[in-house]
């Protein structure tokens, strides 16, 4: 009878490891101290004007005692569109080495509102679980917690995961289906390959990439959200974002990279 307790504790153990699992991915696309940098612009009455820069780190780092990457993006305008639109957007993130999701941040200022969302993952016995967080423009809390039956993802944590993503198999229209959560809402969501093509960015060069569209599935209706063209090679480094904003619409171009894990092989001469 002990050897049989024996047995199912060890038996349930590895069925709690093997689920969690399902919420890991092997991370093959980036180092620690990978630094990029975009110069943003804004469509503003049929002419895009530059608006200002955004910077993305990823480094190692350390969450709750555990080692685990945090990767932060951080928007900024440049003042001359103020008057009419203010972009003032700061997210984080913390996922365990093997990509796990641990915890995100977004401070948004855009135009005269001000939100938090925070997102607060753990895995118990196996499963997810999430604390959701939205401060509102007024200052209000609201939290929720939700025990969903498939692991689940915020915007930074996604877009960690997908640039290891092995697309040589995919065809036009190939989809990757996921849930995406924020301070208060979940939602489904899915990004779609829409073959390569040939982008310039900021920095002169020119670049062979892949398209891939995020969409979310809100109000009963699919909505693209951007589009994003990441390089043709091992590291998958977002050259250009289009942004499909419910305010207009934005375009991020790069500008520079540093600590990239490969050699770039996408780089067209």
């Amino acid at each position: 009878m002990k050897q049989l307790k024996i047995y199912l504790i060890a038996l349930m153990a590895l069925i709690g490891v093997s689920t969690s699992a399902q919420c890991t991915y092997k991370n093959t696309a980036f180092n620690s101290g990978e630094y990029l940098t975009y110069n943003l612009y804004y469509n503003w009455k049929f002419v895009w004007v530059k608006a200002g820069m955004a910077s993305w780190y990823t480094v190692s780092s350390v969450y709750q005692g555990k080692p685990a990457y945090r990767a932060s993006l951080t928007t900024r305008g440049n003042g001359k569109l103020d008057d009419y639109f203010v972009l003032r957007d700061t997210l984080l993130c913390y996922n365990t080495k093997d990509m796990a999701p641990l915890y995100f941040r977004k401070g948004a200022k855009e135009g005269k509102r001000y939100t938090v969302d925070e997102v607060f993952y753990s895995y118990p016995n196996g499963k997810s679980h999430i604390k959701q967080h939205r401060i509102d423009n007024d200052g209000k809390h609201h939290w929720k917690d939700v025990s969903p039956n498939e692991c689940v993802f915020d915007m930074m944590s996604i877009f960690l995961r997908a640039r290891s993503f092995d697309p040589t198999s995919w065809k036009k229209g190939f989809v990757v289906n996921f849930p995406i959560v924020d301070g208060n809402s979940m939602n489904a969501a899915h990004l779609t390959y829409s073959g390569k093509r040939f982008i310039k960015a900021d920095n002169g060069i020119k670049y062979r990439c892949l398209k891939l569209s995020y969409s979310e599935y809100e109000n009963k209706k699919w909505r693209t959200i951007a589009d994003f063209y990441v390089t043709d090679d091992a590291n998958h480094i977002p050259i250009r974002l289009d942004m499909h904003l419910k305010f207009g619409s934005a375009k991020a171009f790069l500008v520079s990279m540093k600590g990239i894990r490969y050699k770039i092989d996408s780089q067209v001469k």
